[in-house]
């Protein structure tokens, strides 16, 4: 097994997402790209400079802007909204794979009392009046609904029926999001905008422990290294120490992944094969390392093994929006700065959506980063550029 330095691991990781010198993904097919590769990014609809989904792509893809995944998901059809690592953003043509998603859902929703005929009525009128929102589906009063893949409805007292009966046909995966107006989720049937070929193409996994593999190895190419830890990298796939050791050793026999040991951390970590040809140009000194700065997404693939994180970059990351704001250590909604290979500070900052404007509302350097010229030059150009993402005209420093 080979050894490598902790430094050619940063390098690695970022070679592969995209976030170390020239970029390797650009304009809106550099968008759909890197979803492929990531196999999802994570939706979050909280909107302070923009959504996580779209944070994780700014970070990456030259010339990125918010319209581009809007027409990837909406116009071109190229992605979807459903489940993965909790709500994600993931290639219509994984479609097959979830099939196991939307049997469940359907397997649960048949439990709730009137649900079925519910079902039914809804269907035929978005057959006829699509694309529809709870508030214009001409369905009235509550019932007892939870979801079978995320938060929505209640297990204890009734939700609203007409929202409860759309979020259980697209679960089942008879309805996709037509558009999101802000948060507001309109619906149409599934029929009219995926290809068929998608719909009825049977799951290429025949088992459930099948789909666990491949979604582990999808994971892994997410987020570039993956060691056999207790992972938040591994989220929705349901994998014990054992099931998760199995995988890895399997994934390792079929030739899928290659284990690596980095100096200093205990546990093998391992990658893709089918980015070997990254590993070798990192080994080999030819990985383009020229520094760019980029103020990576909160559930970033890149952040989601934060501990992973800490140990190749000396980083400690929580996203304290969900902290008192007596117990934050920083900011509502701060994001790492990476610059290089390695993580130099946080910023926390906010559209001001009166004033046209991004507002810096902190700013820290990690410790022994010295704000040099370099440094506070890099910074300008991409808060710059960052406030353009926005469709802000400028800059406040507070």
């Amino acid at each position: 097994m080979q050894t490598i330095a902790k430094q050619q691991a940063r390098q690695f990781v970022l070679a592969k997402q995209g976030l170390l010198g020239a970029h390797r993904f650009v304009g809106k097919d550099g968008a759909f790209d890197y979803v492929r590769q990531a196999g999802c990014i994570q939706y979050d609809p909280v909107d302070v400079c923009g959504k996580n989904a779209e944070l994780t792509l700014q970070s990456r893809v030259k010339g990125f802007s918010k319209s581009m995944l809007a027409d990837l998901l909406y116009k071109d059809r190229k992605l979807v909204d459903y489940a993965d690592k909790e709500l994600s953003i993931w290639s219509a043509e994984d479609w097959p794979f979830f099939s196991s998603y939307r049997e469940r859902s359907m397997a649960l929703g048949e439990t709730f009392e009137g649900l079925e005929e519910l079902k039914e009525e809804a269907i035929a009128y978005i057959s006829a009046n699509a694309p529809v929102c709870s508030d214009t589906l001409p369905i009235e009063g509550e019932i007892f609904w939870h979801s079978s893949m995320h938060w929505s409805g209640n297990w204890h007292k009734k939700s609203n029926a007409a929202r409860s009966v759309l979020e259980q046909l697209y679960t089942d995966g008879v309805l996709v999001i037509h558009h999101k107006n802000s948060s507001r989720k309109y619906y149409d049937l599934a029929e009219r905008h995926l290809p068929k070929e998608y719909l009825e193409t049977p799951n290429p996994c025949k088992t459930e422990e099948e789909f666990q593999a491949w979604r582990v190895l999808r994971r892994i190419g997410a987020v570039g290294l993956l060691w056999d830890k207790n992972s938040t990298a591994l989220l929705g796939i349901y994998v014990n120490a054992e099931r998760r050791k199995s995988i890895l050793e399997q994934l390792t026999a079929e030739g899928k992944i290659i284990p690596v040991q980095v100096e200093g951390i205990k546990q093998v970590i391992y990658y893709r094969a089918e980015d070997d040809s990254i590993m070798q140009e990192v080994l080999a000194g030819e990985v383009d390392w020229k520094p760019r700065m980029e103020f990576v997404a909160p559930l970033d693939p890149l952040m989601w093994d934060k501990d992973l994180v800490d140990a190749l970059f000396d980083f400690r990351y929580s996203w304290e929006i969900y902290t008192p704001a007596e117990k934050r250590r920083y900011g509502y909604y701060t994001l790492p700065i990476l610059f290089g290979d390695r993580f130099v500070g946080r910023i926390d900052s906010a559209v001001d959506r009166k004033e046209g404007v991004l507002r810096v509302k902190g700013l820290w350097w990690e410790p022994g980063v010295r704000a040099t010229k370099k440094l506070e030059t890099a910074l300008e150009r991409t808060l710059q550029r960052f406030a353009k993402f926005n469709g802000c005209t400028g800059v406040v420093r507070l």
